[in-house]
């Protein structure tokens, strides 16, 4: 069993020792499944990206900013569902989120949303 709380103020510490301002750990992978804990300082982006087949971000502690979801600004408590766009996160404080990501998927096993 993980601890969340434990583990976001580990890797919030590490991302403010690093040069790079991030600090991130696969915590679970179980088939397509993914979660990941992420880091970030205020300031630090995560550059725009793809989006896998689904995913969802939720935001442990702090406020970010997501391009390409309806609610721009999310606070701690709040969970958002990625959408199949480009996007890009930006902590505009220091943060921690939870990426969860469903990978691996072919086309014909993605059902529509």
């Amino acid at each position: 069993m993980t601890d969340l709380v434990d583990v976001a103020a580990e890797h919030l510490a590490a991302a403010r020792a690093s040069k790079n301002g991030r600090s991130a750990q696969l915590l679970l992978h179980d088939g397509v499944l993914r979660q990941t804990v992420i880091a970030l300082v205020a300031g630090t982006e995560l550059a725009e990206h793809n989006s896998p087949h689904a995913a969802s971000l939720q935001v442990l502690s702090g406020r970010v900013r997501v391009t390409g979801v309806d609610e721009a600004e999310v606070p701690a408590g709040r969970l958002v569902l990625l959408t199949h766009q480009r996007h890009a996160v930006a902590a505009l404080e220091d943060s921690v989120f939870l990426l969860t990501t469903v990978t691996g998927l072919d086309e014909e096993q993605v059902a529509p949303r």
